[in-house]
């Protein structure tokens, strides 16, 4: 029974580990897409970016700050 207890309470810590932002890799981001030498046209289609940043247009958005999903339309 306490090994039951014991094998409970250390399961029950493991999965109630917080979100630690320090640790976890941001999946809004992929700073290898990023090319500041890439030409964009200058045209105001602005996009909600998944970092809650709204971008001129989504050329911007992906190509100059990596940025791998957002929506049309500024943010809210």
């Amino acid at each position: 029974m306490k090994k039951l207890f014991l094998v409970s309470a250390l399961l029950l810590f493991a999965c109630s580990g917080g979100d630690d932002n320090e640790n976890t890799p941001n999946m809004c981001i992929d700073e290898t897409l990023i090319d500041l030498e890439s030409v964009c046209i200058e045209i105001f289609e602005p996009v909600c970016g998944c970092d809650g940043i709204t971008y001129d247009n989504s050329c911007m958005a992906l190509n100059w700050n990596g940025v791998i999903a957002y929506e049309d339309g500024p943010c809210d």
